[in-house]
Formats: structure tokens, C-alpha cells, sequence
């Protein structure tokens, strides 16, 4: 988007990110000097502005104070005048407030004054308080105050104690994309002379060919957003012949930098103003106390009669108060303005974050009903089950199938559970209709008939299987449970419920349709001692044999009671009553 002054003239924009391209071309004609002379009281302006402070800066100085935190051990240093003359001498007194007892100027000492500069040779933890300086110079302000705190830090390969949230002392920036430099912070006098200084991030020493250290200076070549973090530069100063080690820590920031070029086609000998404005003001003025946003250099090439320059600005920070800016760079009466919008939220890293937390509830969803599948559907039929009859023509919930072995302990136990154990936990304790065999025929019916006749009212089939039964070839001479088999293979309406009695490790030698059922339903190992402990339907061999049992709410309704209605004579009612009336 460009806007312009006059028509004819072209102007292109940049979008953040990269260069500003397209030219700006403007007439042929030469502009009077009216014109091109638009932008100098501006100019003249700021030249009034800065030399004004020279001549008003006696009536308005005040007393300088700062405050600073150094750390245990370290050597410091503070000048008395703030900032440092250039030329002449001032003399100046050290003080510690509220002793007016000038510091020291013995070098030997500790803590002492070198010409204008109050040394700590190192700073120790009493040595926090205020210190002032007096001077006898009437052309710089009268007293530099120094509010200082002293604090414990260690630092890497070190223990101890330190104080709790101490920033670094320092920080700085360098830019993504081009060389760059971080300097170690030493203010000390000329009388120290620095002798090397090694660098540090991450508590390793800063090797490899990007990083060059020219004496207080680290120069990062192809700045990467890899190189923010922690730095640290040890520098080893010589001060009276005494060696004194100076360690401060860097807090790096990384930041990326922003050129926007303004490209501009004119007229060979023409003298247009050419520069960048925001506000109606010079940027370079504009920004002069962060300096975040500059002008850069401009430059120009000859072709065919015409002047190309190229003049850019260079965004060291974008902050939010630049979006919908408009940035405007002018060549004589023609203008061409850029404004950064802000860039389109990416709702891809939300999108696929949104997916892994919906995939990750999924999953866990998932394992937690794997896990209590039986209680999740056991409490379910509980609270939300109906509690009246299954209407589906049944008569029985389960028909029970055992064996008979020869061994008596297994033949007590088999009698025990089939006869016992499941009629008090499945019809008693949950509610269920069991059909056991030998136990709910009538005498003198056919085996065949009675079986053929009672599966198809159940509406499941539990069959006990004791190891005895593989080397007795189980089924094989037992009629009713053949014909059991046979109708729950051929039905589909019948769901087996395979109990072992004890663990079976070997299927094969039992008949196919018992190896088709445990295939197709697996089966639920006895794990109870027959005592009445293992008579509890909250035990978990008892939730696995009721989650396979047609669904019924537990514990069950209790029964309802009718009472019972004796039969009367009206008549004779009355007579009772005659006989027992009393009249006045």
C-alpha cells in the first residue's frame, strides 16, 4: 500500500520481514529551492536543541544519584563525576554517608580513593551503605551519590547459599543474522591495566571458530537464536602490582532485525531531501534515546541518466506500538509509506496441540476401562439398570454344567461349588435363576429331554472344567453335556461362561467345541478356598462371573411381601359390634 503526494510519481512498500522493493520515481523537472529546502528548519532545529544544554547546564544541575548491586568478592570501582569530563582537572572528596571522614587514599588499603574514583579491592558484605563525593568544580554538579548493595552470588562449580532472585548485572542484546559483539563490563581508572579475559556460557568456556575475543570484546559471528543464554567474562586486572579478578554475568537476549528499503529512481543533478519519518519527524530523532529503530546509509548508482538510491530503515526491535505506524519515506514532494501489521496468528501449533490432548485423554480413557471394565459395568447395571424381568421368553439365567469325577476330592469339590457356593453368590446374594442339573429336573425324566428342553430357557452356560476331566476324556460318555455343547455352538444366543477349577495348562486334549469355547470366550480360573470368605459377590472371581451374566441390578430389590388376607362375615362383624355398644 503507498500513498503519494503528487500523481505520476511510483512508490512500492515491503512487507516485515524483508526489504522494502520498487522505485520511487519522480519528474524530470528540477525543484525550486523553496522546495528542496522544506525539510531543513527541522534540521536547523535540533542543531538549536543540542547546543541550547551547553549554556543552561549550570542552572540546572542537581546532585547525581545511583544505586548498584555488586556481588561478594568482586573489585569495583565508581567515579565521582557522571559523565566523564574530557578535558581539565576536577578534584573530588569520598565520603561515606553518615561519617564525614574523607575515604582513604592509601592503596594499600582496601577500600581508598584513586584520583577521582572510590576503589573496594574486593567489596565485602558490610561494605553496603551510601557513599557520596564532593567536588570544587562549579561547572559540574556538587556531590555523586552511590546507593550501594552488596549480595552473595555463586557461581558454577561453586556452593553455598545465594541470595534468591538476583538478577544478572547485565544485559544485552545480539542480533539474529549478522555478526555482532558483547562487551564485558569494566569500569575502572587508567591506572588498571587489563591483562586477558576469558568468556563464558552456560558455565563452559566459549570455544569455536564463530567467537573471537579482542580484549573486552566477544565478537559473535552469524548471530543464531542458539546463542542467547548466560554468559560470563572473567577479566584479570594488574592495579599497584596486585593481580584482581573481575567476574560479571551477561544475560544475552537475542533479537531479530528488520530492513525495510526504500528504493527511489531520479533525475541526473536533481538534490531531493531523501530520508525516513515517523510522526512528521526524522526517525534518527525520533528514536534517538533507544536508537531500536535507524536510518541507514544511503546509497546510489549512475544508469542511463538517472540517480537509483536506496535508502533503508533498520528495525533493531519491533515492539507493539509500531503496528499501524505508518513509516514514511520521502524524496522531495513525493512520499511512500510501509506499515507493519501484525502477522496471522498460526493456529497449527493450537490445532496439533489440541489433537496430542484429545489423543493422550483417548488413550487414557482407553487404559483406565481396560483396567476397570468389570467395575465401570458392574456399577452401571447397578445404578441404572431396571430392576424388573427380561422379557425374551427365558426361564433361567445360567444352566450350570459340571462333571463328575472319580476322585472323591475332586467330586467334593465340584459338589461343593456347583451345589453351595454358586446358588448362595449368583441367586441369593445377586438374584440370579440357576439351572443345576440333578438338582432342578424331576425324577424320572430322560437325561436327553431334560437337557435339550432347559438350555434353550437359559440365557447363559457355565461350564466347570477340574483337571481330572482332560485324562477322562471329558464329554465323551455324558449325554446332556454333548447335547449342551452341541446347542451352544449351534446357537448364538448363548454366551459360555468356562470356569476352571484349577489352572488348565493344556487345552488340546480336551474336545474341539470346549477348545472352540475357551478360544472364543476365554475362561475365569477359581481362585477361593471354599470357605465362606470366597462366598462374597464383591470378590474379584465373583465380579468376573457376574460382568459375564446377563445384566441385573445388584444388590437385588428384596422380595415383596404380600400380606396375607383372612375373609370375614360382614354380618357377624356387626353383631360384634351390637354386642359391644354401650347406651346411655
Amino acid at each position: 500500500m503507498a500513498k503519494m503526494c503528487a500523481t505520476g510519481r511510483r512508490a512500492a512498500i515491503g512487507t516485515p520481514g524483508r526489504p522494502l522493493t520498487g522505485w520511487a520515481t519522480l519528474g524530470e523537472r528540477t525543484p525550486s529551492v523553496e522546495e528542496a529546502c522544506r525539510g531543513m528548519p527541522l534540521l536547523l532545529l535540533c542543531v538549536v536543541c543540542t547546543a541550547l544544554p551547553r549554556f543552561i547546564r549550570a542552572d540546572a544541575c542537581e546532585d547525581v544519584s545511583m544505586q548498584d548491586t555488586v556481588s561478594v568478592g568482586q573489585p569495583t570501582a565508581f567515579h565521582c563525576i557522571y559523565p566523564l569530563p574530557t578535558s581539565g582537572k576536577v578534584d573530588a572528596t569520598w565520603y561515606k554517608y553518615p561519617r564525614k571522614i574523607p575515604v582513604s587514599k592509601n592503596i594499600q588499603s582496601r577500600i581508598h580513593q584513586d584520583q577521582n574514583w572510590i576503589l573496594f579491592l574486593p567489596v565485602k558484605g558490610e561494605d553496603s551503605g551510601i557513599y557520596y563525593c564532593d567536588t570544587n568544580d562549579t561547572n559540574t554538579c556538587p556531590r555523586m551519590q552511590v546507593n550501594l548493595t552488596v549480595f552473595k552470588k555463586h557461581w558454577c562449580g561453586t556452593s553455598g547459599n545465594s541470595q534468591p532472585h538476583v538478577p544478572d548485572e547485565y544485559r544485552q542484546i545480539l542480533y539474529v543474522g549478522r555478526d555482532d559483539i558483547l562487551i564485558c563490563p569494566l569500569n575502572f581508572p587508567n591506572s588498571f591495566h587489563l591483562d586477558s579475559v576469558k568468556w563464558y556460557k552456560d558455565c563452559k568456556e566459549i570455544e569455536g571458530e564463530r567467537f573471537i575475543s579482542r580484549r573486552k570484546k566477544l565478537l559473535v559471528k552469524n548471530v543464531s537464536t542458539e546463542d542467547g543464554g548466560n554468559y560470563a567474562c572473567q577479566a584479570t586486572l594488574t592495579y599497584a602490582k596486585q593481580q584482581h579478578t573481575v567476574l560479571n554475568s551477561i544475560s544475552v537476549n537475542i533479537s531479530s532485525t528488520l530492513i525495510v528499503d526504500c528504493n527511489i529512481t531520479d533525475a541526473w543533478g536533481n538534490t531531493n531531501p531523501r530520508c525516513w519519518k515517523v510522526n512528521n519527524t526524522l526517525v534518527d530523532v525520533y528514536y534517538k534515546e533507544s536508537k531500536r529503530i535507524q536510518e541507514g546509509i544511503e546509497n546510489y548508482t549512475v544508469s542511463q541518466g538517472h540517480m537509483f538510491y536506496t535508502v533503508n530503515i533498520t528495525f533493531l526491535e519491533v515492539k507493539m506500538e509500531d503496528y499501524g505506524r505508518p513509516f514514511t519515506c520521502h524524496a522531495g514532494v513525493s512520499a511512500a509509506y510501509v506499515i507493519l501489521k501484525l502477522p496471522v496468528p498460526d493456529f497449527r501449533a493450537y490445532l496439533i496441540g489440541g489433537l496430542l490432548v484429545l489423543t493422550s485423554v483417548a488413550v487414557s480413557a482407553v487404559c483406565i476401562y481396560n483396567v476397570f471394565k468389570i467395575d465401570v459395568v458392574l456399577w452401571y447395571r447397578s445404578a441404572l439398570h431396571s430392576a424388573g424381568p427380561i422379557e425374551d421368553g427365558k426361564l433361567y439365567d445360567a444352566y450350570v454344567l459340571y462333571p463328575k469325577p472319580q476322585r472323591e476330592s475332586h467330586s467334593h469339590d465340584v459338589d461343593t461349588l456347583v451345589l453351595k457356593i454358586l446358588p448362595e453368590v449368583l441367586e441369593r446374594q445377586c438374584g440370579y435363576k440357576l439351572f443345576i442339573f440333578g438338582r432342578d429336573d424331576f425324577p424320572g425324566q430322560a437325561v436327553v429331554d431334560v437337557t435339550d428342553e432347559n438350555i434353550k430357557l437359559c440365557r447363559r452356560l457355565i461350564i466347570i472344567i477340574v483337571p481330572e476331566a482332560l485324562s477322562l476324556d471329558l464329554l465323551r460318555n455324558m449325554s446332556e453335556e454333548q447335547i449342551a455343547v452341541y446347542n451352544v455352538l449351534i446357537q448364538d444366543g448363548i454366551k459360555v461362561i468356562l470356569i476352571e477349577l484349577e489352572k488348565v495348562k493344556d487345552y488340546t486334549t480336551l474336545p474341539e467345541s470346549i477348545q472352540y469355547i475357551k478360544q472364543k470366550h476365554g475362561a475365569i480360573q477359581w481362585s477361593g478356598d471354599f470357605t465362606e470368605q470366597s462366598q462374597c459377590a464383591k470378590t474379584k472371581f465373583w465380579k468376573k462371573v457376574r460382568y459375564h451374566m446377563p445384566p441385573k441390578r445388584w444388590p437385588p430389590s428384596p422380595p415383596v411381601r404380600l400380606l396375607k388376607h383372612t375373609p370375614f362375615d360382614l354380618m357377624d362383624s356387626k353383631r360384634e359390634a351390637n354386642v359391644g355398644f354401650i347406651t346411655p
